[in-house]
């Protein structure tokens, strides 16, 4: 993969500044949590599904019905074909994309500091594939099959060869992806740790490449900022978090993710 170069000579006076404040907070705590949305996956070439540059932006699909309805637990149920023809266009349109900086470099904080936990909303698997091990992937993950009727599991690369509804192998039940479709609860594995890691508290709180519009997205600001700990939003977008956070960041997030884990580890200068 190639690295980014991130020269912070080559950054606005004003957000080169802002960086350095992030390394800074950085150097004061013990425990981070990244929350980390469609903006983090986009700079790997992952579409969005609405919004700029969205896999669905300006239209729905042939059917004439939002792509919310269509890719619903209750879509799934009634209409698997249609369902599964669209969770085949979106891995289709991430099939060959990796993991980029940003998640790297989380994955590297993750080894420097006593305790640091990503929450992602994002399906792809990036995290786990960048090396990050806490991760709270609280809407499933896109490659993790199973089976609506028995117990039957599998990671997938892709969905090649997936005939469409796929078929258990073991049962012949419906398949799915281990995914929060819309109208769907939330894994009770993941809010189990969430919970518990949200009561534990960080020390610091990222907000990355989401606009937060989840209660349980938002909560970890809002709650470092009612708790007067730090935290930093990484979007180019205004959000429903902006006014709470403690250093807003308008740029894209793996090249600012970079250009922190850079300023943070940098050697101090000498002084006589």
């Amino acid at each position: 993969m190639e690295r980014l170069r991130t020269d912070m000579a080559t950054l606005a006076p004003d957000d080169a500044q802002r960086i350095e404040q992030v390394a800074e907070l950085m150097r004061g705590c013990r425990s981070i949590l990244f929350i980390t949305g469609a903006g983090l996956s986009a700079d790997s070439g992952l579409p969005t599904y609405r919004g700029v540059s969205g896999l669905y932006e300006g239209r729905d699909p042939e059917e004439n019905l939002p792509i919310e309805v269509l890719l619903s637990g209750e879509a799934l149920a009634s209409r698997p074909d249609l369902t599964w023809k669209y969770l085949l266009q979106i891995e289709q349109a991430c099939r060959g994309a990796k993991p980029n900086r940003g998640h790297e470099v989380i994955a590297e904080i993750e080894s420097h500091f006593d305790r640091v936990w990503v929450l992602t909303q994002n399906v792809d698997g990036f995290h786990h594939r960048a090396g990050s091990a806490n991760v709270i992937d609280i809407h499933g993950d896109l490659h993790q099959i199973r089976c609506m009727g028995c117990r039957f599991e599998q990671h997938v690369v892709d969905y090649t060869g997936f005939s469409i509804p796929p078929r258990c192998p073991t049962c012949g039940g419906l398949l799915r992806p281990a995914v929060v479709l819309f109208g769907e609860l939330l894994p009770m594995r993941q809010i189990a740790i969430y919970k518990e890691e949200m009561k534990r508290g960080f020390d610091l709180v990222f907000s990355i490449g989401t606009t937060s519009v989840f209660p349980y997205i938002a909560n970890p600001v809002l709650d470092a900022h009612h708790l007067r700990k730090p935290s930093v939003e990484i979007n180019p977008s205004e959000t429903d978090v902006t006014e709470f956070v403690t250093v807003k960041l308008r740029l894209k997030a793996a090249e600012t993710l970079d250009a922190i884990w850079k300023a943070f580890t940098k050697q101090p200068a000498a002084t006589s």
